[in-house]
């Protein structure tokens, strides 16, 4: 035992070094990773890399996470827009000095970017957003366009469009239809009121005149699939306006077509199948779900209406309404839950005044980490929108690509 014992308390110190070691390298590591993410942020403002914002942002986090680290490099990452750290540290032994190592270097390495990014923006273009709302959302969205797809400057990133009111638009040939709206079964929606609905047993008052307008749809923007020409996407964009006559709000018709956006197998065949792929959703909406049946201030005490041209009416259901958690805010519920399912994470922004019930269903919909919001916003106003935007831009860049 007395020959052993100075093995054993050799071995035992051994691995106590070890163990303070591997902590080390693992502090070391997040430092670096919070550091990049940090470095990463700064590349819009600094895409060369020689203004320093970078470098001065990697400094800061690797102070305030591990003091001691040294930054060996801050470079340009492999892939485009994106930045590489290194960093190491010299830990003190213990045990290990009595065999002449006094200390030991540990040594991380990450990388961080904006790349691999595939956006949907689905964004409500009912009537209730004309003027300065869809128009501070059209230049919030622009902006945020301008931050993840930098004017010329080669990205993996591709954005799309899906404009909705009860409805959406889809150009020709997407799925084998003409250019039109679509009902939520996936038929061709006709522009304009059924036949059969025109008939006398379906109007309330009595006899009461005909009050629906034709070509609610054509004044929808049409959908844009996923693109990687800032031109393309940034003109979608400003073509919303929300004028013309609206059938609704029906939510889960957009967040519906934004997955057949962002996922690779038709109807839309843009998206990637790459398994690195973020794909996201920005949902933006002022408003409940709805049909006219609704209550609100959008309700409609006469029938037929506008509301009867949406995408569930125009496929002959007349029993699909929201009141009470009914089948439309249940749909939006399933849709968001479809999307997460295949991958996709889910922005959720609730501009204007609600109520908790409205907040509630939006907060579900987001995919915000268990016990957060942090995917789901509030934007009172019009001009609340833009600072909401760069929000999800900054979450859109923390991301490591290692």
């Amino acid at each position: 035992m007395a020959v052993l014992l100075p093995v054993i308390l050799g071995i035992m110190g051994l691995g106590l070094d070890s163990g303070m070691l591997y902590l080390s390298h693992s502090r070391l590591q997040a430092a670096v990773d919070a550091a990049a993410l940090a470095g990463s942020l700064q590349l819009p403002y600094d895409p060369a890399m020689d203004k320093g914002l970078v470098r001065a942002a990697v400094d800061e986090y690797m102070h305030a996470n591990f003091p001691q680290a040294v930054v060996q490099s801050v470079l340009p990452g492999a892939e485009e827009r994106s930045v590489t750290v290194n960093a190491e540290a010299t830990v003190g032994t213990i045990f290990m000095g009595a065999l002449g190592i006094g200390s030991s270097t540990v040594r991380a390495q990450a990388s961080a970017g904006y790349n691999n990014l595939e956006v949907v923006f689905v964004i409500d273009n009912s009537g209730s957003m004309k003027g300065s709302p869809i128009n501070e959302t059209n230049a919030a969205a622009t902006r945020l366009v301008d931050l993840i797809m930098p004017e010329g400057m080669a990205t993996s990133v591709k954005i799309g469009l899906v404009p909705f009111r009860g409805k959406v638009r889809i150009p020709a040939d997407v799925d084998g239809l003409p250019s039109g709206c679509r009902n939520a079964d996936g038929s061709l929606n006709e522009d304009g009121l059924l036949d059969e609905y025109k008939k006398p047993e379906y109007r309330y008052p009595y006899n009461d005149r005909l009050r629906v307008t034709p070509y609610s749809c054509s004044s929808i923007p049409l959908t844009q699939g996923l693109t990687a020409d800032r031109a393309t996407i940034t003109q979608a964009i400003g073509r919303q306006d929300a004028r013309g006559d609206s059938s609704g709000t029906v939510i889960s018709e957009g967040l519906k077509w934004a997955r057949h956006v962002l996922t690779p197998e038709a109807p839309f065949t843009e998206g990637s199948s790459a398994k690195d792929m973020r794909k996201v959703i920005i949902l933006l909406t002022d408003g409940d779900t709805e049909d006219g049946n609704c209550g609100g201030n959008y309700s409609v005490y006469y029938r037929p209406n506008n509301y009867w041209t949406n995408a569930y009416y125009g496929m002959m259901d007349m029993d699909s309404h929201c009141e009470d958690g009914g089948v439309l805010n249940n749909a939006m519920l399933s849709e968001a839950a479809l999307a997460k399912d295949a991958g996709i994470e889910i922005f959720a922004i609730r501009y204007g005044s609600s109520d908790a019930v409205d907040r509630n269903l939006m907060r579900a919909v987001a995919s915000s980490k268990e016990g957060t919001d942090d995917h789901y916003f509030d934007a009172p106003s019009p001009y609340d929108i833009d600072d909401v935007f760069k929000l999800i831009g900054r979450q859109l860049g923390w991301r490591l690509l290692r």
